[in-house]
């Protein structure tokens, strides 16, 4: 490093408030001034969101690494009425094994002070509180930890960096059977093998759905084939029955399938390397040699096992005979669309449940029930998309759900939905086209299995099983509809331009290797939204034209950007034989709800990788060192 620290756009830090308070802490509150000689990481997530599990999961590396300078905060800021519950916080928080402090932010006070537009958000603190990096989306890790190595440097020389121990507190650990369990299957010997999501196991209980048969998987967070006490897995969910008896695994945190063959307790894989899929990576191929996402749930329809692939808004399959995997539905868009499943958009698909003729699926962010025809063409029977959201029986088209994780083919033809931020068991008839509620007080549920004229429920925040018998009748509760909590963002009807701010991070440049090294696009709900500016592009700029007869609506954006670390600019040769630097995707999806009215903003920014020089609000506070 040079004798002069770095210049960088430098902007003082709002203060970090939050009505629900701080978790994993002891009780302590804190502010910036407490934090003060830190390096801090502030990471706005919702625990609905899979991008946000993401980097929770991106994160682990970067807090071990520099425990002693770093602070990671969590700001938890909801998207659904459920995630502004503080008690539904606290356990996000032990469920997915969040390791810093986190600050529940129910108001979105937080959130708004930093303008923040989207799920998950890192915004960089340097030691003397100045903001001075933000990141959109995930894929952005790398350059943090480059660049909280150079604040290490620099506040070290200006002796401004406080050392020591961060202000974690883990909570005391809770002696039950089960921990936040996600799925659940029913054994041919009537036993259930139950998936311990946040205890990194899988459980058989007996019939009783109670008593431990046997436990099977380490225990710690790992990926390794083995034994019942050797194998390891992070965070597993979806679980289903092969032909051969053996059970797939849905090993979400792994990014994998796993085979557990139940004679024997072995654990192997049958899909996936351990990495994370990106933008670029193959779509099918070999099972071991294809990177999946975030898979969620398993089902076996039309002779494959189907995915569904939560982290990239798709449904894949996995051929047990080939051994192959390949994407079968969805374009990796985030919403829904209806259609050929190679037009279709899903929105975290996370319930999988096989009929002769359809394959359910529970879309938890657009808080829809949807189904695949044998033809492989997607429909939706319940939801309207991303932002509406609530607790309402009746026809299907009026009826909603809150963020459902799970679905049951019932022996009727009808399907039970576990509606998992209403804590309800929900049914829909396709043959009458209704939605009715089978059961209240449930504690988020996220799966259910078919015993007899019971139905068995995972409720996962009463770390529980819990029987009911099938009700002839159903529940009747108040209708409630919800919207997402966020403002509109208020912009002027005709010409708005769009600028998606992309940096690429110190020491690298944008690659382009293999063609244009960015990717925008654009479109509305509702389509009349647009008269101009939608689909796809390589600049990361353009020019909409809004439609002023449509009063509101959501902007869909998505963004890509592809970077290598320049090994010219560092001393090496980036035309050598062996030189291969080590290139990073960033990408982010925005939802933007857009409300039009005269004098309304004509510029959008959206930071995917930076500071926006552009913006009013910065312009006014940025100070330089």
């Amino acid at each position: 490093m040079t004798d002069s620290a770095p210049r960088r756009a430098r902007v003082r830090a709002p203060e970090l408030i939050g009505k629900g308070g701080w978790l994993n802490t002891g009780d302590q509150h804190y502010t910036l001034a407490d934090l003060r000689g830190r390096i801090v990481v502030l990471d706005f997530w919702t625990f609905c969101c899979i991008n946000c599990l993401h980097v929770l999961d991106e994160l682990r590396e970067l807090e071990e690494k520099h425990r002693d300078t770093l602070v990671v905060i969590g700001v938890h800021s909801p998207k659904f009425v459920h995630e502004a519950d503080h008690r539904a916080v606290v356990d996000a928080v032990e469920r997915y094994g969040v390791t810093h402090p986190v600050l529940d932010d129910p108001e979105l006070a937080t959130w708004k002070q930093y303008a923040v537009r989207a799920w998950p958000t890192l915004v960089v603190i340097d030691p003397e509180g100045y903001v001075v990096a933000q990141h959109a989306g995930e894929g952005h890790v790398h350059a943090i930890e480059r660049l909280v190595t150079e604040l290490e440097a620099e506040h070290t020389a200006k002796g401004t960096l406080r050392r020591g121990d961060g202000p974690y507190v883990p909570p005391e650990p809770e002696p039950t059977t089960l921990r936040f369990p996600g799925k659940a299957l029913l054994l041919p010997s009537g036993n259930f093998l139950v998936s311990d999501t946040t205890r990194h196991q899988l459980v058989e209980l007996a019939e009783d759905a109670e008593t431990v048969v046997r436990r099977i998987g380490s225990g710690t967070r790992a990926f390794a084939d083995g034994g019942p006490r050797e194998a390891s897995f992070s965070e597993p969910q979806g679980l289903a029955l092969l032909d051969d008896g053996s059970v797939v695994v849905a090993d979400t945190v792994n990014h994998a399938l796993r085979r557990l063959d139940l004679a024997t307790g072995e654990v192997t894989t049958l899909a996936g390397t351990g990495k994370q899929w990106w933008q670029g990576s193959a779509t099918s191929g070999p099972a071991r040699e294809v990177d999946l996402s975030s898979p969620w749930d398993v089902a076996v329809f039309g002779g494959k096992v189907w995915i569904a692939m939560a982290g990239v808004h798709q449904l894949w399959t996995y051929d047990p005979a080939a051994r192959t995997v390949a994407v079968a539905a969805g374009t990796t868009n985030e919403g829904l669309v209806d259609g050929p499943g190679t037009e279709a958009w899903f929105a975290q698909p996370s319930g999988l449940a096989a009929t002769a003729d359809r394959l359910w699926l529970a879309d938890s962010e657009t808080s829809a029930l949807r189904w695949v025809d044998t033809a492989g063409h997607v429909h939706t029977a319940v939801g309207t998309g991303l932002f509406d959201f609530g607790h309402r029986d009746g026809t299907a088209g009026q009826a909603l759900l809150q963020h459902p994780l799970g679905v049951t083919a019932l022996p009727d033809g009808s399907v039970a939905v576990a509606d998992t931020y209403n804590h309800a068991l929900r049914r829909y008839d396709p043959a009458t086209g209704e939605v009715t509620t089978l059961a209240t007080d449930l504690r988020e549920p996220s799966d259910a299995v078919l015993v007899g004229e019971d139905i068995v429920v995972v409720e996962s925040a009463r770390h529980r099983l819990t029987r009911l018998r099938l009700p002839e009748e159903a529940v009747r509760v108040e209708p409630v509809a919800h919207r997402t909590q966020r403002a509109a963002t208020e912009v002027a009807p005709g010409r708005l331009h769009l600028d998606v701010i992309f940096q690429a991070p110190a020491g690298q440049k944008l690659d382009t290797g293999y063609g244009p090294s960015t990717r925008l696009l654009v479109s509305s709900t509702p389509p009349e939204l647009l008269l101009k500016g939608e689909g796809a592009d390589t600049d990361l700029s353009r020019e909409l034209e809004l439609n002023p007869a449509v009063t509101e609506g959501v902007l869909h954006v998505s963004a890509m950007a592809a970077s290598c670390d320049d090994t010219a600019s560092a001393g090496g040769s980036a035309a050598g034989a062996d030189a291969y630097p080590a290139c990073h995707v960033h990408q982010q999806d925005w939802g933007v709800p857009l409300r039009l009215v005269p004098g309304g903003a004509d510029r959008l920014p959206l930071v995917l990788a930076g500071m926006d020089a552009g913006g009013d609000e910065q312009e006014a506070a940025a100070q330089t060192p």
